[in-house]
């Protein structure tokens, strides 16, 4: 199986440039359309894609994702579906797709029935927000990665010990937070990016990539000239919220300036 993300960071590297990661509700508004926003981010450049999976209780989502993943379940997406997403859009694309969710829809799948089938339908990663990897490690059914990466998230306020743990044990990449909070907050990123990157960069064999709260091509300069990659999703998620009938020409028109943003950083 071809490691994309590694591949990815790797060329990037290479290149002197910093990833863009753009994360989008799985199934907003449709099937369809889904599929064609992925496309089109993939065709803007964005280097991974981030595929949210809908569920119905998303404690760490702001309201837009909420929104979004309610609009995804309305619209008859399952986690079965987000699947067969994935699998069309290797038809066409070898963009690296890392999947975004919580334990539960995971577990009712099949914990190990689900990696095997996401990693078989071309997906790369997972980042399980509700999983501690410590905890994870107590239970032989929550151990089964089956080509999966293991994406870890750390946040400004992780104490030093566990930010040693979680990077050493990250797979991919790391996604650290710009700040607190849930997903789409108000407010920019923190000032501090720098510091939190420089204090998890040591113990991680990884890229750190940083998200929450970028929404616009400044934002996401300054934080890809302290980062390996900058993380963009309630603001694109916003664009598919307000163009329901055409949601992949305004995230391209929106997302556009963030990737040339990026893209200028050395």
């Amino acid at each position: 199986m071809p490691d994309r993300l590694a591949t990815t960071f790797a060329n990037l590297k290479s290149s002197g440039k910093k990833a863009f990661i753009a994360y989008i509700a799985a199934g907003d508004p449709d099937f369809d359309k889904s599929l064609d926003i992925m496309k089109t981010l993939a065709d803007l450049g964005a280097d991974i894609i981030e595929l949210g999976l809908p569920f119905s209780d998303p404690l760490a989502d702001g309201i837009v994702n909420q929104m979004a993943a309610d609009r995804a379940l309305k619209a008859g997406m399952t986690t079965a579906r987000v699947i067969d997403l994935i699998r069309a859009f290797r038809e066409t694309h070898e963009t690296p797709i890392v999947l975004f969710t919580y334990l539960n829809p995971v577990f009712t799948y099949g914990f190990g029935q689900f990696h095997h089938d996401a990693a078989a339908a071309g997906a790369d990663g997972i980042l399980l927000l509700d999983l501690p990897p410590d905890e994870a490690a107590l239970n032989a059914d929550l151990t089964s990665q089956a080509g999966l990466k293991s994406i870890r998230l750390i946040a400004p306020t992780t104490p030093p010990g566990r930010v040693k743990l979680l990077a050493q044990s990250a797979q991919g990449f790391i996604y650290a937070l710009s700040r607190t909070g849930v997903t789409g907050a108000h407010g920019a990123p923190s000032a501090n990016i720098a510091q939190l990157v420089a204090s998890i960069q040591p113990h991680a064999a990884v890229p750190v990539c940083v998200g929450f709260g970028i929404s616009n091509p400044e934002q996401a300069a300054m934080v890809a000239a302290a980062a390996d990659g900058v993380i963009v999703g309630s603001a694109i998620v916003k664009q598919v919220e307000l163009h329901q009938d055409s949601p992949a020409a305004a995230v391209r028109d929106f997302t556009k300036p963030l990737i040339d943003a990026v893209k200028s950083v050395k």
